[in-house]
């Protein structure tokens, strides 16, 4: 099977690494290939890349860009107005990004049924997360610099909450789906001590650097800390189910996961 990931700039992107992991562990045989395109060349492109690859999946900033050339769009991604994972024998669109992160929150012991969570971030990725959260019956309190974003996830999510301005409080958990922290932003943190040392357990959507900004003050209040390098293998292991149409079995890719992150020391 021939697979890729498309995006504005993946060149290092950890994809291709985890797909061909995924696959050789479960006795798959793929190629998974990067493919960067510039914004200004994406309508012209996407046509051909059907073409060329059983599936791909799709990254920033093309999530919402690649809907139009689908015969479908399934599941989470209709709930979300998002795709990240397109199966190219029916041109339909997925969204794997909401299970990746259940299931990292879940096998990181995290539990977060009736527990308030604060939420930075009502992007693409803030907006899954929310409604994955809500489902699973937590209280969610979302904040986004703008505002209106934040306001438009709690009027589409009725179990999610805007605030305009984050005031130190005994969330359960505080999670980080802003993109500060890594990139040009590596070494800020969207929020300081005073309201991390009153949280249980912090996440950060990023994955590289393996430790943000965020995560070292958490963890230097004594918190619990998980980065994002899980919900990325996670989602990459629900997508690969989809390419190969085959039931997701989420104790197995912890396992995968283990194996990937012991052979990474």
């Amino acid at each position: 099977m021939r697979l890729a990931v498309i995006g504005k700039d993946v060149s290092k992107s950890l994809s291709p690494e985890i797909h061909d992991f995924i696959a050789k562990s479960s006795g798959n045989s793929l190629t998974y290939e990067k493919v960067s395109v510039p914004e200004n060349e994406f309508n012209e492109s996407i046509e051909k890349f059907f073409g060329k690859y059983d599936g791909f999946n799709v990254t920033i900033p093309y999530k919402l860009n690649i809907i139009p050339y689908l015969k479908s769009v399934e599941g989470d991604a209709r709930t979300f107005g998002s795709v990240n994972t397109v199966r190219g024998s029916d041109a339909s669109g997925h969204n794997t990004d909401g299970l990746g992160f259940m299931l990292m929150l879940d096998n990181g012991g995290v539990k977060v049924g009736g527990r308030d969570i604060l939420l930075l971030g009502a992007g693409g990725a803030g907006r899954s997360v929310a409604k994955k959260l809500a489902d699973a019956g937590a209280h969610v309190f979302v904040y986004d610099k703008r505002v209106e974003m934040a306001k438009r996830i709690s009027e589409e999510f009725p179990a999610v909450a805007a605030i305009e301005r984050v005031t130190p409080m005994p969330y359960y958990a505080v999670i980080n789906a802003t993109g500060i922290g890594m990139h040009a932003t590596e070494g800020i943190s969207p929020l300081g001590e005073d309201t991390l040392a009153l949280c249980d357990v912090a996440v950060d959507l990023i994955y590289e650097p393996a430790k943000s900004e965020f995560l070292r003050i958490a963890e230097g209040c004594g918190k619990r800390i998980i980065n994002g390098l899980a919900m990325l293998f996670y989602q990459a292991y629900y997508a690969q189910c989809i390419f190969f149409n085959k039931p997701a079995d989420g104790a197995e890719a912890k396992r995968l996961f283990d194996l990937f992150k012991e052979g990474r020391k």
